[in-house]
């Protein structure tokens, strides 16, 4: 008697969605289970032990990010201080220690209040970035030689922004309650590891994150709070709200909808108003030096650029780049609305921001960083995932050849321009294979692997498995639009919808 099961563990078990396992369903994920002693086995007892998904994911995620550390130690022992192109030739180039002295930290200067010496007269960086930027410089030791303090400000940058990829990890695997093992997708992704210590981007994507866990457990006012805070320290955040517009318009969400833009405009003004009303010169340099930065590494109008006798104009690209970015925006609208069902969130959120970046004047490499938690959620499918990270490892490794050969003189070592724009070429066409992928998928549900799997839109909160109240697109199909879960059809986006307690 002792050996049976209670009446309330029994019923408790019921309760538990079942975790979708990658290694059953994933080609890719199942071949490189091997290398850990194979797939899951079908009578495997998941949940029984302490290596839960999300401590193995943090693990794993912990583990990458150190040897991203480890990548960058030729330039901590010598080539960010001694000779520029050795820098670009091991790829292990970081903003973090060049600007400690470069924007005063090093000379004990406030951000935003206090006049930089140089070109730069004020800090170019969103005022929750510049705090952060701030609060590792007090933890910095200010004794030795101003290479030891650069040093010693790295590794605190490093540590910091070690927290906040844990909190990635988290975030995105606990977003998904049935599928926490494509987190994984996060902290084993290359490109990850490589650039997230180039600069401070991840501290908005943690915070983007954190605000897209909240959505799915439908608080759309903490997602607001956080998104508006991750819109403090970035400026791409705050595209989010685009897609959750159309998709709350669709369900007639619009008390949701308001709370996050509530909460998204009061977390951003507390953060901004006060450096705002007093240091206004130093708090708005961000957004004058965003208008008036020229063509820049990364995008396709550098391959124009670079390859016409008479370039275009910043003002001139400012207003094409806002120009294509308003007739992307406008397609992912109309998408959304039309689509046969109802897309996620993610789904939505990744195509906006990649938009953003596609259209963009400059491709820093650090910005691939914005897109690896959204393309986890959005298309969780380990062969289109690793295509993209190959391209986009391909641009990092790219674009340090190309500075490389840039500084290098009469010597030319590394990759000319045109070996560049090929780089660039390949992060483009990698970023919109993922697009297309995705595109599809909302087009033919029954090809998203989150919804083959028997979900809707587990990321969507108050959205998941809610009923439509407007849309621009025919009637759905269920023969072509539902899935087949164990014999049983699923229909999202209907009211008395089967399998509700996924």
């Amino acid at each position: 008697m002792c050996g049976m099961p209670s009446g309330e563990s029994t019923q408790a078990s019921v309760h538990e969605p079942e975790l979708v396992v990658p290694t059953r369903e994933d080609k890719v994920a199942k071949a490189g289970s091997e290398l850990i002693g194979g797939p899951l086995g079908r009578r495997a007892l998941l949940g029984t032990s302490w290596w839960s998904p999300v401590r193995v994911v943090v693990l794993v995620a912990i583990g990458m990010f150190t040897l991203g550390l480890v990548q960058k130690a030729p330039c901590y022992n010598g080539a960010w201080f001694f000779g520029a192109g050795s820098q670009y030739t091991h790829a292990c180039y970081s903003d973090i220690p060049h600007l400690y002295q470069g924007r005063g930290f090093a000379d004990g200067l406030v951000p935003y209040f206090d006049q930089l010496p140089g070109d730069m007269q004020y800090l170019e960086y969103p005022v929750l970035t510049g705090v952060f930027m701030e609060v590792a410089s007090w933890l910095t030791p200010g004794s030795g030689s101003i290479q030891d303090q650069e040093q010693w400000y790295w590794m605190v940058n490093a540590g910091m922004l070690m927290v906040c990829a844990a909190v990635i990890a988290v975030c995105v695997t606990r977003t998904h309650a049935r599928r926490p093992w494509d987190g994984l997708l996060v902290a084993l992704a290359p490109a990850f590891a490589l650039t997230a210590t180039i600069n401070w981007d991840l501290l908005a994507v943690a915070l983007t994150a954190a605000a897209m866990l909240m959505w799915s457990r439908s608080r759309p006012l903490a997602f607001g709070v956080l998104l508006g805070l991750a819109t403090a320290a970035k400026l791409y955040p705050v595209l989010l709200l685009g897609p959750l517009l159309v998709l709350c318009w669709r369900a007639g969400r619009w008390r949701e909808f308001g709370k996050a833009l509530g909460g998204a405009v009061v977390a951003w003004a507390v953060v901004n108003g006060p450096v705002m009303f007093f240091a206004y010169d130093g708090w708005s340099k961000f957004y004058t030096f965003s208008q008036e930065r020229g063509v820049d590494f990364g995008s396709f109008w550098l391959i124009i650029a670079q390859n016409s006798s008479d370039p275009l104009s910043t003002e001139t690209v400012n207003t094409l780049a806002t120009l294509l970015m308003l007739l992307c925006c406008a397609g992912i609208a109309a998408l959304g609305l039309a689509a046969p069902r109802r897309p996620r969130f993610a789904q939505l959120a990744f195509l906006v921001v990649a938009a953003f970046i596609l259209t963009n004047k400059v491709y820093s490499p650090q910005y691939v960083l914005w897109l690896v938690p959204l393309a986890a959620l959005a298309r969780p499918k380990w062969r289109d995932f690793l295509i993209w990270q190959a391209c986009e490892v391909a641009y990092f490794l790219g674009i340090w050849m190309y500075l490389a050969y840039t500084t290098s003189g009469d010597a030319h070592k590394g990759l000319p321009a045109d070996g560049y724009h090929w780089a660039i070429a390949l992060h483009l066409l990698g970023t919109l294979y993922l697009c297309v992928m995705i595109v599809r998928d909302i087009l033919m549900p029954d090809r998203d692997p989150v919804r083959r799997a028997g979900d809707d839109d587990p990321s969507g909160g108050v959205l998941d498995r809610a009923e439509d109240t407007f849309t621009l697109g025919p009637a759905a199909r269920p023969a072509r639009d539902s899935a087949q879960v164990d014999g049983a059809q699923v229909e999202w986006g209907k009211a008395d919808a089967p399998g509700g307690s996924l």
